[in-house]
């Protein structure tokens, strides 16, 4: 099983859409929230807001709550127990 901070790491730091799967974890550490929320909120496109929450719930850093158009993400307890991990590779990658 990859751990979670492989997979941080390669979603964050090492893949194209990295940013703005930091923006969006980095937004849902202090708040849930749904897909048309974040896109108003983080000013990006909707359709682009659902690519990178799928992503992030099928590589198990997120769950959700709901169904449709008002389901709400969570960051998974795994990645809470790993926000250190996660702020450190964002701090360093949102500047490049």
């Amino acid at each position: 099983m990859t751990s979670i901070k492989n997979v941080l790491y390669w979603l964050i730091a090492n893949s194209v859409g990295g940013y703005s799967r930091g923006l969006i974890l980095n937004h849902l550490f202090n708040q849930p929230e749904n897909a048309n929320n974040l896109s108003v909120k983080l000013k990006i496109d909707y359709n682009t807001i659902r690519y990178h929450l799928d992503i992030l719930v099928k590589n198990g850093l997120l769950e959700t709550v709901g169904s449709s158009y008002g389901r709400t993400y969570f960051i998974k307890d795994d990645l809470m127990k790993e926000k250190r991990y996660f702020l450190k590779i964002w701090n360093q990658y949102k500047e490049k």
